[in-house]
């Protein structure tokens, strides 16, 4: 004997059912980029450093070709810890080489490295940027065409690089001919230190060697937010279901820097949370590839169906 559910109940059990695929459908997507994180990594063409310090060192892939070729600076993520580090952008970095894009995936002194938080993070940042200057020397890249490309907390440090010839002359990480930048893309970026709501919060201060408060004056000089107008365009890629960078924090920050005179461009991607912007094999990577190329003035595949 079968006993008839009531239609509204019947309704409602079927909207919770969908609900819930819908959930398990978003969590193994977002598993699935996150395993970026413990993939194996296409190798690079050479291992160079840039400086004395164990963790002064990129990872320069070649696309195939004579050259010179447009290169992408491509600064890891990982709320600027010493745990993370450079290798899961290595597939971003790959996926970039073979479009025709060079790529300088570098690593940097981070919180729990002696040396990293402010300035020493700031100064290998730029160091590695302009390093690229001596490799053009032995290597075939173009340097009237380099964007940064960061995550996360990369994504900072990637405006970061487009906004430093901004910095007051007696800023500890001043430089008089920084490497010029057609622009920066920042996926998922911490674009304002002062900014509460991420999943870096606490390391901001860790970072900057205290709070907003006590070091108001080089929070300005490390902020993207304090030191727009960068100058140059950059993109704003942020996915709406991200739980580590909130939508809002991009949002606002594009506004901000529209206002002051900016070319900024927010893109928004549905349903993409923190990993699918920098995974090549996510439905959000065509959206960030098409960005980088755009900035390098690169023509733009056809985007598959």
């Amino acid at each position: 004997m079968f006993t008839r559910i009531p239609r509204p109940l019947l309704i409602v059990s079927l909207a919770l059912a969908a609900i819930a695929l819908l959930a398990i459908a978003s969590v193994r997507r977002n598993q699935s980029s996150r395993s970026i994180l413990i993939r194996p990594v296409p190798p690079a063409d050479y291992r160079i450093t840039y400086g004395a310090n164990e963790f002064q060192f990129g990872e320069l892939r070649l696309p195939k070709g004579a050259g010179p070729h447009p290169t992408a600076i491509v600064i890891h993520g990982g709320c600027w810890m010493s745990q993370y580090g450079l290798s899961y952008m290595g597939h971003l970095s790959a996926a970039l080489t073979e479009v025709g894009v060079a790529t300088w995936n570098i690593e940097y002194r981070r919180i729990g490295n002696q040396g990293g938080g402010w300035p020493g993070t700031f100064e290998d940042a730029s160091r590695a940027a302009d390093h690229l200057r001596a490799l053009a020397k032995s290597h075939p890249l173009d340097l009237n065409r380099v964007v940064a490309v960061g995550h996360s907390a990369g994504g900072h440090l990637a405006l970061w690089l487009a906004a430093r010839k901004n910095l007051p002359k007696d800023s500890p990480v001043y430089l008089s001919d920084p490497l010029s930048l057609l622009g920066a893309v920042s996926l998922a970026g911490i674009t304002d230190l002062r900014r509460s709501g991420t999943a870096c919060d606490e390391n901001v201060p860790q970072l900057m060697g205290g709070s907003a408060q006590d070091k108001a004056a080089i929070y300005n000089q490390a902020s993207p937010i304090e030191l727009a107008p960068l100058g140059v365009p950059h993109a704003i890629v942020q996915g709406d279901s991200d739980n580590i960078i909130p939508l809002a924090m991009a949002k606002d920050y594009a506004g901000a820097a529209k206002k002051k005179g900016d070319d900024a461009k927010l893109v928004v991607i549905e349903k993409a949370g923190h990993f699918e912007l920098v995974d090549p094999k996510s439905f959000a990577w065509e959206v960030v590839r098409d960005e980088v190329l755009a900035l390098l003035k690169m023509s733009v595949p056809a985007r598959s169906k």
